[in-house]
């Protein structure tokens, strides 16, 4: 039996045992600016920032980093939206010598609280907007925060006095105080540009970012991604669009939250190291990116499974032409085999299923573009990265190929630990160095990888173990639903049954539960059955847009104790 199964179903010229061309993070940037400086790098409300001009702000933001005491063990935060301050602050903070921490819009005021202490930030970064500055300056006096750097978004757009007007008529902008605590973003710039240059030593063991998850219990956790494990992470994605992408030549449709692992990853770096332009949007429109496709001629675009379900259901959808895209991803959750088959039926593009973790720097597995495309399977390993399973019963052993177990796994970009968190960093390791990911799947014998379902999530009903994600698949084969979300809840005979909740497409008639029943009867064991619905006009959301069960549960916990 071969101990590598997926290598034989790699697209030619792909290989596992690629020698992955490992560095400083920053040096990515400075690389293809050397090789590409006047190719556009991002392009934002219609200005373009060529590769040798992001190179001369991202020098000046990191010599105005140094002169706000950044330097190697200072911890910078960036709340920032799809805007050119984010490359620029995170780059440059990197090439200043610190460390930047993603913090995320959704977090609740003591989720941020408790990622400054426990990352220990220093300095924030984030806008004058009416949706994130308000939560930062609240910060200051409460919190570790020395200094916020406070940008402008219109300060890098072609029309920089139209874009105030409208976001000021809008109400979106903040009243920024007078605090002798706050730099203006293009304070920070002013300067040569030419920083001290730190050495780091040993990328391997040097901070890049603390990458907090998301978190289904307590507070969130802070992933230690090195350089080493990002710059891994890249060379990764780069191995596996080889076939299909040319460095130099490609545009990325960025409209993923920057702070996000997978967003950070495969459009930001991935693009960068591509010399790719990236095309930025604050946020994500289905109409306005069919435009970009089109306009632009956009050719890859990274997104998550509700965002290619946006597109396919939008009004105006044929009236596009998306012919220009030549690689479609989808990650973050799972893709549901009726929108990946619809989508390339729309788009001309095959749409790609890959899986990752914050604590993988989003990269796990990829579907082989060209390649065998398996209805529910997420692909395979990518290039230097090994998988075993680890069986949910004993939790000691590792079952055979083809048998569920906890999928664990050991890589170059897998991160080094939990910051400050000793003990579940070794709770998810297991005694032969493979970490644990949560995830109950198999690999068949192509080496193709099937994920059942998260651990947390399965379901123990009657004895037996359920799976969310298959009811899910056959709920989303009805032709009236849009999206569905299925959790465990407490029932007395079985100890935990499942529950449906569902959004039906626009226009689609409502259906009962016998009636759900009767159309699953021949697509579901008895004891995967559901045995209660809910139909809602919408289910809840992560910010990256991909069904969220956290919400779902609370509410169920808080009927219960009623």
């Amino acid at each position: 039996m071969l101990q590598q199964p997926w290598v034989h179903s790699y697209p030619p010229g792909v290989h596992w045992d690629a020698h992955l061309e490992l560095s400083e993070v920053q040096d990515i940037l400075a690389q293809s600016a050397k090789r590409w400086p006047n190719n556009p790098a991002l392009e934002f409300m219609g200005r373009r920032i060529t590769y040798s001009e992001l190179d001369v702000l991202v020098n000046k933001a990191a010599k105005g980093f140094q002169a706000l005491g950044v330097k190697p063990g200072v911890h910078v935060g960036l709340f920032l939206p799809n805007s050119p301050h984010y490359p620029i602050a995170f780059f440059g903070v990197l090439r200043a010598g610190g460390v930047v921490v993603n913090y995320s819009p959704l977090d609740a005021e003591k989720v941020l609280e408790h990622k400054v202490e426990d990352s220990e930030t220093d300095i924030l970064v984030t806008l004058d907007l009416a949706a994130l500055y308000p939560q930062m300056n609240g910060l200051l006096g409460k919190t570790r925060v020395k200094h916020l750097v406070i940008g402008d978004l219109a300060e890098f757009s072609a029309q920089p006095q139209g874009v105030r007007a409208h976001l000021s008529a809008s109400k979106q902008l903040a009243a920024v105080s007078d605090d002798p605590r706050h730099v203006a973003f293009a304070k920070l710039l002013d300067n040569d540009g030419a920083p001290h240059v730190y050495p780091l030593g040993d990328i391997a063991k040097a901070i890049a970012v603390l990458q907090y998850t998301g978190g289904t219990t307590g507070l969130p956790k802070g992933a230690i991604l090195t350089h080493a494990n990002l710059t891994a992470a890249v060379e990764q994605a780069l191995q596996t669009t080889k076939p299909i992408l040319v460095a130099g030549e490609e545009r990325v449709l960025g409209v993923l939250p920057p702070f996000h692992i997978y967003a950070l990853t495969v459009v930001m770096l991935l693009g960068v190291r591509l010399g790719a332009e990236i095309v930025l949007h604050v946020r994500f429109d289905a109409e306005a990116a069919m435009k970009e496709i089109e306009a632009r001629k956009i050719s890859l675009f990274p997104g998550v499974p509700t965002m290619f379900v946006a597109l396919l259901h939008h009004s105006k959808g044929k009236e596009f032409n998306l012919r220009s895209l030549k690689s479609c991803n989808s990650g973050g959750a799972p893709l549901p085999l009726e929108v990946q088959n619809a989508f390339e039926k729309f788009s001309g593009c095959r749409l790609a299923e890959g899986w990752g973790m914050t604590e993988t720097g989003a990269i796990g597995t990829f579907t082989p573009v060209p390649g065998k495309q398996k209805a529910g399977s997420c692909g395979v390993p990518q290039p230097g990265i090994d998988f075993k399973f680890l069986s949910v019963e004993d939790r000691k052993t590792y079952v055979a190929r083809g048998e569920r177990g906890e999928i664990c796994l050991k890589g170059p970009n897998v991160m080094q630990g939990y910051w400050k968190n000793a003990a579940a960093t070794a709770d998810i390791m297991t005694p032969d160095g493979y970490m644990r990911t949560g995830d109950v799947g198999y690999m068949d014998e192509d080496g193709y990888i099937y994920i059942v379902d998260r651990t947390k999530d399965m379901i123990l009903s009657g004895g037996f173990n359920v799976y969310p994600r298959n009811i899910e698949e056959a709920i989303y084969t009805h032709s009236a639903v849009e999206a569905v979300s299925v959790i465990g809840v407490p029932d007395e005979y079985r100890g935990q049954a499942a529950k449906a909740f569902i959004k039906l497409k626009p226009g689609a008639s409502a259906m009962t539960l016998d009636e759900m029943k009767a159309f699953l009867k021949d697509k579901l064991g008895k004891h995967e059955m559901i045995a209660a619905m809910e139909i809602r006009p919408e289910l809840p959301r992560t910010l990256v847009g991909k069904l969220s069960k956290k919400e779902l549960y609370e509410e169920e916990a808080r009927k219960r104790a009623k």
